[in-house]
């Protein structure tokens, strides 16, 4: 099932008629304890959850565009555009109150993401609200196409690979997760319908940009792949807006 872009944002064909509109997505913070260390926070006892807008998603080979006011030292200064490799989950079959056992029958396939965030924006821009600083347009680069649950093999045991310019930046392995993914779905749907379409990012390993010392931020003309066992390479190019 490939990626492909639509009238009305960025889909998955599905083999239907019409290709599945993105209606949600959902990201997962600190599921990863040594990234929650990095970030001088603690392992969360329940899910970290917060919201992208789905007109941030973009494909691989799109670029990657670092807005204006990301770069305008009024605002936390020109550098602070960060990377996070993470497994995406896209549900094709509408949950609510599903139990864990049944969780991973609602989802139609799984992909590579790069949460990309605009860190002065997600800490300090925004009330510390995560939602804007992650969720400029371009910023939810998904692909290279959506895997098929069967052919993902154990969605529990794949390499998280983030490389920046070909230099490694993160390398990590889904087993790692705090809150695997039955377990998300399961928790999400709580009391709450995940539409057909609802996209689910489910954290990132350690290694992260801003973590780092020095930190790497992202720059125009910057290469970033997001690697993940058997889902393929997502690769986009990061460019100023």
């Amino acid at each position: 099932m490939e990626l492909v872009k639509t009238v009305f944002g960025v889909g998955v064909e599905t083999g239907c008629e019409s290709p599945l509109e993105i209606r949600h997505v959902i990201g997962i913070g600190r599921n990863y304890a040594e990234h929650a260390g990095e970030m001088g926070g603690s392992v969360p006892e329940r899910p970290m959850v917060f919201t992208k807008n789905p007109s941030a998603a973009c494909l691989s080979g799109d670029e990657i565009t670092i807005p204006a006011l990301c770069r305008d030292n009024a605002t936390g200064g020109p550098d602070q555009v960060d990377f996070e490799a993470e497994l995406a989950v896209i549900i094709g079959r509408a949950a609510k109150d599903v139990p864990e056992s049944r969780a991973l029958e609602h989802v139609l396939g799984y992909c590579c993401a790069n949460d990309v965030s605009a860190r002065w924006w997600q800490k300090k821009g925004s009330g510390g609200q995560f939602c804007r600083g992650k969720s400029f347009d371009t910023f939810c680069p998904l692909g290279p196409r959506v895997v098929a649950p069967g052919e993902a093999g154990d969605v529990q045991s794949l390499s998280v690979v983030s490389r920046v310019n070909g230099e490694v930046m993160q390398d990590g392995n889904t087993r790692d997760m705090i809150f695997p993914v039955a377990t998300l779905i399961a928790e999400l749907s709580r009391g709450t319908t995940l539409a057909s379409g609802t996209v689910i990012l489910t954290g990132t390993p350690s290694g992260v940009g801003v973590a780092r010392t020095p930190p790497v931020w992202l720059r125009a003309g910057d290469v970033v792949e997001v690697e993940i066992g058997g889902l393929g390479v997502l690769k986009n190019r990061v460019v100023d807006g």
